[in-house]
């Protein structure tokens, strides 16, 4: 059986950005076990005051536009101008198997090697809105080990990044031109919560698609409502292929930073983060109490045979089943 370390143990190592500390402190943070789960908010509570000081940005985009390409690039200018930059894949679990590829290493191969660099690929676990369950506690690691930047790799479904939006600072929406209409490309709910958008890829032979992109984009924004981080979202092109464009959008995200904070928004948004951080927590909690409970466990099973051979309406069964959960826990 493996030795466990202390809480001390992790957080010093995490404070002192040993990556190999702070990769078995995230993989505590993920176990389901019970005893993890109570040594990985220990460890949490510890570094919470070491953390919150790196720029935390999200990136989506529509499926084939080359976030992981796009991500090394990025990641790889970053670390040029001297940050410590943390990637924070998110791989799509199978429906079936619920497993996960977490190939996100070997699809960023040089910045895998980078010394100023960190990727942690994580499976989602069925968990919705593009990010896995414990995104925002591995974040606070990274933060914690001295990371400047905290990039999120959303699963790229393109139209559920929610969550993702509501954990970082930054979201940088990704799309491509000259793969049909533009505007069908992507939903407007997600375009609207886009700080930036980029178009890809434009390199080559496609070079005038994406210009033509950039002026179909920002004539599609003006139809939005003004933000409310007070700044107006910007469409850039880039080429992740070949290294161009980062420079741009890196300024581009130190503008929106250098606003959101003179004006407010940057620690508002940050509070409220929190908050529904804290409401979500509780939801899956009482999720995870309610398929815990062994009166439920016990009469689950023929319920949902019930409700599967059509001899039982879903909305009946999942109330006899609350039922039985609250009369347990009054």
């Amino acid at each position: 059986m493996r030795q466990r370390l202390s809480t001390a143990d992790y957080t010093a190592g995490i404070l002192a950005g040993d990556r190999i500390m702070l990769s078995q402190a995230i993989t505590v943070t993920e176990s389901r076990l019970h005893a993890d789960k109570e040594l990985a908010a220990a460890i949490l509570k510890e570094i919470l005051p070491h953390s919150g000081n790196a720029l935390r940005i999200g990136i989506t985009g529509v499926p084939g536009v080359g976030k992981s390409t796009f991500i090394e690039s990025f990641g790889t200018y970053l670390t040029s101008i001297g940050k410590r930059v943390a990637v924070l894949a998110v791989d799509p679990s199978s429906q079936k198997s619920r497993g996960s590829i977490l190939g996100d290493k070997t699809r960023m191969e040089k910045l895998a090697h980078n010394p100023m660099a960190y990727i942690r690929p994580s499976a989602t676990g069925l968990f919705l809105g593009g990010i896995a369950k414990s995104t925002r506690e591995i974040m606070l690691l990274c933060e914690a080990a001295g990371y400047d930047i905290i990039l999120i790799e959303t699963v790229g479904v393109g139209q559920s990044e929610t969550l993702v939006k509501g954990i970082t600072d930054f979201f940088l929406l990704l799309m491509l031109a000259g793969a049909g209409d533009e505007l069908q490309g992507i939903k407007k709910g997600i375009m609207e919560m886009a700080d930036a958008i980029a178009i890809n890829k434009a390199d080559r032979n496609n070079v005038q698609a994406a210009a033509i992109a950039v002026s179909t984009y920002q004539n599609a924004l003006h139809l939005f409502p003004k933000s409310d981080s007070g700044f107006a979202t910007e469409v850039l092109t880039c080429s992740a292929l070949e290294e161009n464009g980062m420079e741009e959008i890196w300024k581009l995200i130190q503008a929106f930073e250098k606003t959101t904070k003179e004006n407010g928004f940057f620690d508002q948004n940050r509070q409220d983060q929190n908050l529904n951080w804290m409401h979500d927590r509780i939801r899956q909690s009482l999720e995870d109490r309610f398929y815990e409970h062994p009166d439920i466990k016990d009469k689950l099973k023929s319920l949902e045979k019930l409700v599967r051979d059509g001899a039982e309406l879903p909305d009946a069964a999942a109330r006899e089943l609350l039922d039985i959960f609250i009369k347990n826990n009054d």
